[in-house]
């Protein structure tokens, strides 16, 4: 099993950035790709972005160019960095943990991102 916690997210200004981050415990080992969702009010869940075991990312274009994903193997941490947030980047935030032994996904409590003058 793997426990994801999260941290970062609440209120930016439009322009702004905040930084999210999940760390992993547990059965860390087992962890292949690790990425976010967000999920806005009467919205489909969106993949964010994802980063691989070897540090490959990928990107929604919604993000791109103002998101980054990163990871630290050691520290089983992921962080999603956002600059130039919009208003339409507003939604719940979950991080994720794709195990590379199944085909589970592990999930963090999820944070909420507000953006708004």
């Amino acid at each position: 099993q793997v426990q994801l916690v999260e941290s970062g997210g609440g209120l930016a200004q439009p322009g702004g950035s905040l930084r999210l981050s999940c760390a992993a415990s547990g059965s860390t080992f087992s962890i292949s790709t690790m990425g976010w969702y967000r999920q806005a009010p009467a919205k489909q869940r969106e993949l964010v972005a994802t980063v691989s075991r070897d540090g490959s990312t990928n990107y929604a274009d919604s993000v791109k160019g103002r998101f980054t994903i990163s990871r630290d193997n050691a520290k089983n941490t992921v962080w999603l960095d956002m600059n130039s947030l919009k208003p339409e980047d507003t939604a719940f935030y979950s991080c994720y943990a794709q195990s590379r032994l199944s085909s589970n996904k592990y999930w963090g409590q999820g944070t909420q991102v507000a953006v708004s003058s």
